[in-house]
């Protein structure tokens, strides 16, 4: 499945963010366990001077390379087994 239309406007809106400065990392709660979670998120400024933050993103807690297995050039993706050998 390749990437989605939304997931790619998240990406520049967060890339846009990121440009401007208007990126924040939040401390947040997952809601499946209530463990607290990394979130990047896009600031929105308010007229007022507060902000509204826009979750995008939320940052490995554990390992990445244990957690995803990338994309092979050739089609589908690696297993595991073969990024770890």
């Amino acid at each position: 499945m390749p990437l989605s239309v939304g997931d790619k406007q998240n990406f520049d809106t967060l890339r846009r963010a990121m440009q401007a400065g208007d990126a924040a990392l939040l401390e947040c709660q997952s809601v499946a366990t209530g463990s607290p979670v990394a979130v990047i998120c896009a600031a929105n400024r308010l007229t007022g001077g507060g902000a509204e933050f826009v979750p995008l993103a939320m940052l490995f807690a554990d390992n990445p390379y244990r957690a995803i297995n990338p994309p092979n050039p050739g089609g589908g993706f690696y297993t595991q087994e073969e990024v770890h050998v």
